[in-house]
């Protein structure tokens, strides 16, 4: 059990157990077609076995019957395949403990890497982070309070040079939004040069993006970005950005728009750039994630009121002077004289046909998209409430609508609300993040065993100049 909470796996079929009515026999004990297996071919009591574990600590540790494991461990039945894959995942953690090797599969770097939304998913598919950059003292602090860093966070990237950030596989960066400038173009054409794509990126942080890629080459990259990258700046922006990645540099790249509604209950569609050093085979658009129209509703990340109060958002009911359901704090709620600025602003603008307007919720409803504006008056997503005015998010709620929570997992928020809010509404998705990694990780794998191929560099070496 240790092991596998060290691996962060979390699987399908936690979620399955989860929903569950206590017979689970038949999720997990598929009857052979013919005969018992073959004892040279019964994958589970081999791995089993090598972990030490007993059947009833198999029974423990993935929720189910002594009776299940003793089939599958007997070969009357095939065990589950995710309960296989954690077997060998912990296995495979104590002998590289026993031996003193790495405790993971694949290193990454993390570029405006925020409060980590991007490194929780790609260490939860077993990458180790060797290197941070993120320029907000505030996001560093969050960052700091809820990982394990081992190595200095870079503050500007602009001012780090590529050598000196470690080697790594994977490269995994939320890069903003910028126009692409003409300078370095121009600059080119004044001198009759040749200028290409790298040449236009220069000044914007992507270029920093491209010049560590070039420097390092690593196996694998993932990008994030707003889903309007495509026509920021009538296309141009898009274009530039995947000319530089796929010509200039080499990498084998694709983009897909996803959206994390399938996941936690806000509409927030992103981009995801994916791109390798070798033809490996992967295939974003064939990749599955969670259907949109069936994902959770709000009220799977409100404040509950069974649930332990937290002082700086909840009150315990027996605090609040009031009934059960009134366990959020007070200050949360909108004053009058905001709720009616809202509303006001929201029928001026519905009178001349515009859509602006604050966004209104029940436990039953799926969210607008969360914002880094969110601290100024919360009107994207406002929590109805009986006899009172609407009131906002906590950020605990926020940390759960962005998959930061999970479980008994809750992630430690020691800024200000006001930071929280910016910060949660700056980041990602994290289960989308956790799919995406997991998705990508065999051919991350697979790239990291090829010998690195000679990309064309197409112009010239941008960083000697």
């Amino acid at each position: 059990m240790v092991f596998r909470h060290r691996l962060g796996i979390r699987t399908k079929r936690d979620s399955l157990l989860a929903q569950s009515d206590g017979n689970t026999a038949f999720l997990f004990c598929s009857p052979r077609r013919q005969s018992r297996l073959d004892p040279m071919e019964n994958r589970f009591n081999f791995l089993r076995e090598q972990n030490c574990w007993s059947i009833d600590d198999v029974a423990g540790c993935f929720g189910v019957s002594t009776d299940i494991v003793a089939r599958w461990d007997s070969g009357a039945c095939e065990a589950d395949p995710e309960c296989l894959l954690e077997l060998e995942n912990t296995l495979k953690y104590k002998k590289n403990f026993d031996r003193g090797l790495p405790m993971h599969d694949f290193t990454f770097i993390d570029l405006f890497a925020g409060i980590g939304g991007v490194r929780k998913g790609f260490e939860a598919a077993g990458g180790k982070c060797v290197f941070t950059s993120e320029w907000d003292t505030y996001a560093q602090q969050t960052y700091r309070d809820n990982f394990d860093v081992d190595h200095e966070i870079a503050g500007d990237i602009t001012e780090v040079e590529a050598e000196d950030i470690p080697a790594h596989d994977v490269l995994l960066a939320g890069f903003p939004c910028q126009p692409f400038s003409i300078a370095g173009v121009s600059k080119k054409n004044a001198l009759g040069r040749a200028h290409g794509f790298m040449d236009k990126a220069q000044g914007t942080l992507f270029f920093d993006v491209l010049r560590i890629l070039k420097h390092h080459r690593p196996a694998a990259f993932m990008l994030e970005n707003v889903k309007n990258l495509r026509s920021h700046n009538k296309g141009d922006t898009f274009r530039t950005i995947m000319g530089a990645l796929q010509h200039e540099l080499g990498y084998h790249v694709q983009a897909r728009v996803i959206d994390g509604k399938g996941y936690v209950p806000q509409h927030r569609e992103r981009i995801f750039i994916v791109g390798f050093r070798q033809n490996v085979g992967f295939d974003f658009d064939a990749c599955k994630f969670a259907d949109p129209q069936n994902g959770p509703t709000l009220e799977s990340i409100l404040h509950a009121p069974g649930e332990l109060p937290e002082a700086q958002y909840t009150l315990a009911p027996e605090d609040t002077g009031v009934n059960e359901a009134s366990v959020v704090n007070a200050k949360y709620t909108l004053s009058d004289k905001l709720w009616k600025y809202l509303f006001d602003y929201a029928a001026k603008h519905k009178a001349k046909g515009n859509g602006f307007g604050f966004g209104l919720c029940g436990p039953e409803d799926k969210a607008r998209t969360l914002s880094a504006r969110y601290y100024k008056d919360g009107s994207e997503i406002l929590i109805r409430q009986d006899g009172k005015n609407p009131r906002r998010l906590t950020p605990r709620e926020c940390a759960r609508l962005m998959g930061f929570d999970c479980g008994e997992e809750k992630m430690k928020i020691t800024v200000s609300d006001t930071r929280a809010y910016k910060q949660f509404g700056n980041s990602v998705v994290v289960p989308v993040i956790k799919e995406i990694a997991w998705h990508m990780k065999p051919y991350v794998l697979k790239s990291m065993e090829a010998k690195p191929e000679r990309a064309k560099i197409l112009s010239e070496n941008v960083a000697a100049e």
